[in-house]
């Protein structure tokens, strides 16, 4: 609707207030047009626009006045930009500034700021030859966009809707339905939507796009959607179920006993090949385990077998491990050494903290994508007696060989 300035401006308002030319006044001004230039052609005193955005503070008889527009700027990190942001964007670019240096400045990703000036840029006076990013009206349509729920396509456009149901009757699917949109109405965005927003107008409570007995069309023949990922149906693991990590003994929690060991894989180029690695808790000594035939469940227990069947019983307590399809055969390695295995949570590193952190000090000797199958059984041993031999503040600067001696000797 047009806007007529009244008639009657030099006569006092009264009690009545400006209703019309403040909504129009705001209206412009979410357009990108100065205050002076809006009051002008709303008819109001430039003092009138000025009282309206940034309220007035008391003076004699006259009362404070808050702002009619009451913009409370957020605390903390935003993932949305803010209107300081804008501003910045703006006068950036007026300083010919590349959009990957305001991006930087901002500490955002290019798309973001290259999606902003394009989706909240105008052009000036309708020309489309004059282009300019106004920052405060930007800032408005942004958060004019920003409300939810939004009404859906579906529901807004009843050829589309028709479309779809007369579709659905038809026992067509979805997806095939948004693609025969796409092919009967190419130059017609309006028709195109996604096979999620036919599912959503189905089944999400409370849109009413689509009738709900419609859901009874798809092959699925359910009227709501089935949750994915719930723990009761998920697939076991591993056949030999496994005892997680909460199942451990408190004494490997603590490090107060010897004998609770933790182990990885370190993986080499192309996944094709591995070095197993075994910490103990306790004293950070490490074991290297050679798999020059592959990474396979059985080549990591044979592996595992050999190398603990060299501790002496006290210091072979448990082995915690991720849960990696390499430890698939733990079940046959705990009847063959009697030595539980618990996991961990999945993505959970920390859960093996010295693991870990031994695992990133092997990377020196074995760099990430490299052949892995290529280092003796020789070379491993070497390498593990070289990290053995490190002094460790944890230890009070003494090595892990050498807290190990100690063990067997007091053990002994």
């Amino acid at each position: 609707m047009d806007f007529n300035i009244r008639e009657n401006r030099g006569q006092a308002q009264g009690r009545r207030t400006l209703v019309r030319e403040r909504e129009e006044y705001f209206r412009l001004m979410d357009q990108g047009l100065s205050s002076a230039e809006a009051c002008k052609r709303v008819g109001i005193n430039y003092r009138t626009g000025k009282r309206w955005r940034n309220g007035r503070a008391a003076s004699g008889k006259d009362k404070a006045a808050p702002p009619v527009r009451v913009v409370r700027a957020p605390e903390g990190p935003s993932r949305y930009l803010r209107e300081a942001d804008r501003i910045h964007i703006a006068d950036r670019l007026r300083e010919k500034a590349s959009v990957r240096q305001i991006a930087a400045e901002l500490g955002r990703s290019p798309s973001t700021i290259s999606r902003e000036i394009r989706r909240n840029g105008m052009a000036l006076r309708g020309d489309a030859s004059r282009w300019a990013y106004r920052p405060y009206a930007a800032h408005a349509r942004a958060e004019a966009r920003r409300p939810r729920p939004k009404p859906g396509k579906i529901g807004q456009n009843p050829q589309l809707r028709d479309f779809i149901q007369r579709h659905l009757d038809l026992r067509w699917s979805p997806e095939q339905i948004c693609q025969a949109l796409r092919t009967q109405f190419p130059d017609r965005p309006e028709m195109h939507v996604a096979h999620e927003t036919v599912y959503q107008a189905l089944y999400v409570q409370g849109r009413g796009e689509l009738r709900r007995e419609l859901a009874r069309a798809l092959r699925t023949g359910r009227v709501r959607r089935k949750p994915r990922r719930q723990a009761q149906q998920r697939t076991p693991r591993f056949a030999t179920p496994m005892v997680m990590i909460s199942e451990r003994p408190a004494e490997a929690e603590d490090r107060a006993v010897p004998g609770h060991w933790e182990g990885d894989l370190i993986i080499g180029k192309d996944g094709s090949s591995a070095i197993g690695t075994l910490v103990e808790r306790a004293t950070r000594y490490v074991m290297l385990l050679h798999l020059p035939d592959g990474r396979t469940a059985e080549h990591v227990r044979d592996a595992l077998v050999a190398t603990v069947q060299t501790l002496p019983s006290h210091l072979a307590r448990s082995l915690t491990w991720d849960q990696g399809s390499e430890m698939a055969a733990h079940g046959s390695f705990t009847l063959a050494t009697s030595i539980p295995v618990h996991f961990c949570d999945p993505a959970s590193p920390w859960q093996r903290g010295s693991n870990e952190n031994t695992n990133g000090l092997l990377r020196q000797y074995f760099p990430k994508a490299t052949d892995l199958s290529v280092h003796t059984r020789d070379h491993l041993a070497a390498v593990a007696a070289e990290l053995n031999g490190r002094p460790r503040k944890t230890l009070g600067w003494e090595t892990p060989a050498e807290r190990l001696a100690k063990l067997l000797a007091t053990a002994s």
